[in-house]
C-alpha cells in the first residue's frame, strides 16, 4: 500500500473515530467482520446501463437506468425506449419531439454508446459486478444490510432500484472505512488468468490507465444456484435482502415451475422449500434437491475518466444487434402504421 493510500485511510479512521456514531460503527464492524470470513472477491463480468450529464442538474454524471443489463446492446434499447417515451409522453414541442426521435432512429440502426439531445449527453455505462466468497461460498446479506418497511410476501412487489440518481463521482467520498479501503484497492483490479480471452484482458489493462477513477455503486441482492462445484446467477439484483428472498419465493412458487415446466413432483418439492423459506422469516438459503439457493449480497463498480464513466469495451460481446423497438411518430406525437 503506498503512502498516499495509508494517508487517505488514516484520515478516513480518524473521521469515524471523531464522529462516534454507534451506528456507523456496528457498521463498520460488520464489514471487518466480512471481511476476515469472505475475504476473496468473485468477478461474475460485465453489467451495462445508462447515464446523464445534464447541465441543469449538476456538473457530474448520474445513473438514469440501473447498471444490470448483461450486455451492451440491452443498454442501449432501453435508451431508446427512454428517449421514444419521452417523445411520446413528456413533450408538446414538435422540435423536441423531432429532435428525440431523432436519436432513436440511430438506435434503431447503429450501436452507439452515445448520443447528445438537446444538451444532455447520454451514455451506456459499463461496470463489473462482484462478490466476496469464502469457504463456504458466496456472502449473503450482512446484519446490518438495510431492510425495506414493508417486509410483506404477497401483493404486489415494487422494489425500485437505487441507481437512478446516483453520481458517479469517483472524488466523492465513500461512506465507511472499508468501502474506502476497496475502492482504493480495486484501482488497479484488472482481469487476469487463462480463463479470460487475451483481448478482453488487454482493454482491462488500458482501462486502469483511460479510466483510473472507482466509483461503487449501492450494494444489491440477488439470488444465486449452487449445484456441483460452482455458483451461477439465477435473478436480477434487488435493493433489498428482503427484495431478493421475496423474488427466491415468487421464483419457485410461480415464475420457475412455468418457465421450466415443472413436472407435479417438482412443483410440490419447489412449493414445500419456499414455504419453509418464507416461515423462516430471515433465511437466506432454500434447498430444493440438489440445489441451494441463497441471497448473496453483490457489489458493482464503474470506472470514471476525465470525460466520465466508461462506456463499453471492444471485447464486450453483444449476441443481437439494434432493431427499431417502437412504433414510428411523428413531431406532432401521432403515432402512424409501420409498412
Amino acid at each position: 500500500m503506498g503512502d498516499d493510500w495509508k494517508r487517505q485511510l488514516d484520515q478516513l479512521h480518524a473521521g469515524l473515530v471523531q464522529r462516534d456514531d454507534p451506528a456507523e460503527l456496528v457498521t463498520e464492524a460488520d464489514a471487518v467482520d466480512a471481511s476476515y470470513r469472505y475475504p476473496h472477491l468473485a468477478v461474475r463480468g460485465p453489467v451495462f446501463g445508462i447515464a446523464a450529464l445534464d447541465p441543469a442538474a449538476g456538473p457530474h454524471w448520474r445513473v438514469v437506468r440501473p447498471i444490470v443489463d448483461g450486455m451492451a446492446q440491452q443498454a442501449r434499447d432501453t435508451l431508446n425506449s427512454l428517449l421514444w417515451f419521452k417523445a411520446k409522453d413528456d413533450t408538446d414541442d414538435p422540435a423536441e419531439r423531432r429532435d428525440l426521435l431523432a436519436a432513436v432512429a440511430i438506435l434503431e440502426r447503429r450501436p452507439v454508446n452515445e448520443l447528445e439531445v438537446r444538451g444532455v449527453r447520454y451514455r451506456v455505462v459499463r461496470g463489473d459486478e462482484f462478490a466476496r466468497t469464502g469457504a463456504d461460498g458466496l456472502e449473503p446479506p450482512r446484519p446490518t444490510d438495510p431492510e425495506p418497511a414493508d417486509r410483506s410476501w404477497t401483493g404486489r412487489h415494487n422494489a425500485p432500484s437505487t441507481d437512478p440518481g446516483f453520481a458517479l463521482d469517483p472524488t466523492e467520498d465513500t461512506p465507511g472505512l472499508m468501502s474506502s479501503a476497496l475502492k482504493m484497492g480495486l484501482r488497479q483490479f484488472t482481469y487476469t488468468g487463462a480463463r479470460f480471452p487475451a483481448d478482453v484482458r488487454r482493454d482491462s489493462e488500458r482501462a486502469v490507465h483511460t479510466h483510473p477513477g472507482i466509483v461503487l455503486l449501492p450494494v444489491g441482492f440477488g439470488v444465486a444456484e449452487r449445484r456441483d462445484k460452482g455458483w451461477r446467477p439465477r435473478t436480477t439484483l434487488m435493493p433489498t435482502p428482503h427484495d431478493a428472498r421475496r423474488m427466491l419465493y415468487d421464483a419457485m412458487t410461480e415464475s420457475w415451475p412455468l418457465l421450466h415446466q415443472f413436472d407435479a413432483e417438482e412443483r410440490a418439492a419447489h412449493a414445500r422449500a419456499a414455504e419453509e423459506f418464507k416461515a423462516a422469516g430471515h433465511a437466506n438459503e432454500a434447498r430444493v434437491g440438489d440445489s441451494l439457493y441463497r441471497i448473496c449480497r453483490t457489489e458493482r463498480l464503474v470506472r470514471v475518466g476525465p470525460d466520465g464513466p466508461e462506456p463499453p469495451r471492444p471485447s464486450d460481446v453483444d449476441s443481437y444487434g439494434p432493431m427499431k423497438m417502437h412504433p414510428t411518430m411523428d413531431e406532432d406525437g401521432r403515432l402512424l402504421p409501420d409498412d
